[in-house]
């Protein structure tokens, strides 16, 4: 016996007109098995499943436009309410400011690509607003692009995950640090405290411009800072600023017993004792060579490029026995790229947009902690 999935996305005041219609199928060949309806922005969206319907889903979505008329948004598809458990994905909307009408777009994009929208709840209001949507889908790739399609539009920022049970679980949270956790660029900070900016930010243009590759413009950097004092790794330190919402994210992690860590193209030498600060034990960055207090310029030992990252972020999961699936890692550079893409959740944080096409979720506002709407924690948390 055929089962479909009904959803009806229409106007508030076509409430009880959707409902009813929608119950109305309940006849000898349709049977009504589950009923919901849920207020979303200025709209409201009624799901239903249906078994015995009419084999055509055609005859099924006219007999509806016919009681609703043409403002409803009417979507039938061949698959249960509720289907097996690797169907069910979690959508996160988020924003500044998610207006009513920009959710209820998102949603009625999820609706059009065939997707159950089962359970809308609103996680925070501050700093950002977060909302999580519970959604059934067989296409998750066709509903990743009509809601990312949909939330470009107006702004928001989207993500799809799983569903699964272990999603609470204890996870791994890598971060880059440059313009990531921290607001600054440290080899620049580095670069102006000892008067070699300008040579830094011509390196630094030939490599965006595809001139040298990551490691060798690092190298290029680094030496301009031969014979500078180490005490300038001091000055640094006293310089540099955690990204609004960073202390945040580290202690919520924490304390919900989540492991993060940073994952960097900088030097542990300013990293270290900010790491330590947080509480943050598990980190990998570049080392400089110091000799008799002095930098010489040069970099010790392999250095931590785009592949190196994404190693570390598998080396860090493997010791503290978290599967691939339960990492996230943050970044905003090409150099991040690889890490993003070896993690179960790549988070694109106000990034290029090459970076942005190879994460599974971006965020465009300036807080990091917002990262936790991913995680589907409410603001309590």
């Amino acid at each position: 016996m055929p089962t479909y999935r009904v959803s009806v996305l229409g106007p508030r005041r076509e409430a009880a007109a959707a409902l009813e219609a929608v119950a109305a199928l309940e006849a000898p060949e349709v049977v009504v098995r589950d009923l919901a309806q849920r207020a979303l922005g200025d709209g409201v969206i009624t799901a239903a499943e249906l078994t015995g319907a009419p084999p055509d889903p055609a005859a099924l979505r006219q007999r509806l436009g016919e009681a609703l008329g043409p403002a409803a948004s009417i979507v039938v598809a061949s698959a249960p309410l509720r289907p097996a458990r690797d169907d069910a994905y979690v959508a996160s909307v988020l924003a500044a400011l998610v207006a009513p009408g920009a959710l209820a777009r998102v949603v009625r994009a999820m609706v059009g690509a065939g997707a159950a929208v089962e359970h809308v709840t609103l996680l925070t209001r501050q700093p950002v607003m977060g909302y999580e949507i519970e959604v059934r889908t067989s296409d998750p790739d066709a509903l990743r692009r009509a809601m990312g399609a949909a939330a470009a539009a107006d702004g928001l920022d989207v993500a799809l995950q799983r569903d699964v049970p272990a999603r609470g679980s204890r996870r791994l949270v890598v971060m880059d640090a440059d313009s990531t956790l921290l607001q600054d660029e440290v080899i620049d900070r580095l670069a102006e405290i000892c008067g070699r900016a300008a040579e830094v930010q011509a390196i630094t243009r030939a490599a965006m411009a595809g001139e040298l590759d990551f490691a060798e413009s690092l190298r290029r950097r680094v030496a301009t800072l031969a014979g500078a004092p180490a005490s300038v790794l001091d000055e640094v330190r006293a310089v540099v600023s955690l990204t609004p919402g960073a202390r945040t994210l580290v202690r919520t992690l924490q304390r919900l017993g989540h492991v993060p860590a940073v994952v960097s193209g900088g030097f542990v030498e300013v990293l270290a004792p900010l790491l330590a600060e947080l509480g943050i034990e598990h980190y990998a960055a570049n080392h400089l060579e110091i000799v008799e207090g002095h930098l010489t310029g040069r970099v010790v030992g392999e250095i931590l490029d785009r592949a190196g990252k994404a190693a570390a972020l598998r080396r860090f999961a493997a010791e503290l026995g978290i599967p691939l699936e339960r990492t996230v890692a943050i970044g905003d550079g090409a150099n991040d790229i690889d890490m993003l893409v070896a993690a179960g959740l790549g988070v694109a944080f106000n990034a290029k947009p090459v970076v942005r096409e190879h994460a599974d979720a971006t965020l465009s506002v300036p807080n990091l902690d917002a990262v936790l709407v991913f995680l589907g924690l409410r603001a309590e948390a």
